[in-house]
């Protein structure tokens, strides 16, 4: 059975469910001069005490790409039937490291739970990663995560 019809599901809810998070909103404050601290990077954020998260990084997405990535529950047949998490990051050309958080609440006991990412350039699909099995809902470190050419 062709693949295409599921992929084109998983893109689907991959657009369907991405959203941008929304941005914090900070009391007006008087005027300070900037302290010498390097402000925290969102890759070193505490995660919330009830959240878990996948970690690692995708090897050199080209310079101008989008990456879309998404924890999915998929069924007997590589069809997408629950949305976990997704996170879109841009590709800048060197290896990309994401965290992709989700809560352990909603993972499914017995399932197929699996870590999925695509790479577009101007619209265009041209990279993915291979189907990253999770059995644990518990925090992981991927580590470094080659692409391969889509189909």
């Amino acid at each position: 059975m062709s693949r295409r019809p599921a992929l084109a599901c998983l893109f689907l809810l991959l657009t369907a469910c991405a959203s941008e998070p929304p941005k914090p909103v900070t009391p007006a404050a008087a005027p300070r001069p900037a302290p010498a601290a390097k402000p925290v990077a969102p890759l070193e954020q505490a995660l919330p005490a009830h959240m878990r998260e996948l970690r690692g990084s995708l090897l050199t997405p080209p310079a101008g790409s989008e990456v879309e990535m998404a924890l999915l529950v998929v069924d007997e047949r590589d069809r997408p039937q629950q949305l976990l998490g997704s996170l879109k990051l841009a590709g800048d050309g060197q290896a990309l490291a994401f965290r992709l958080p989700f809560n352990p609440e909603y993972f499914p006991v017995g399932a197929r739970v699996e870590l999925r990412a695509r790479i577009s350039q101007s619209g265009r699909l041209i990279l993915r990663l291979p189907p990253q099995r999770v059995t644990l809902a518990d925090s992981r470190d991927f580590g470094a995560l080659s692409l391969v050419s889509a189909p």
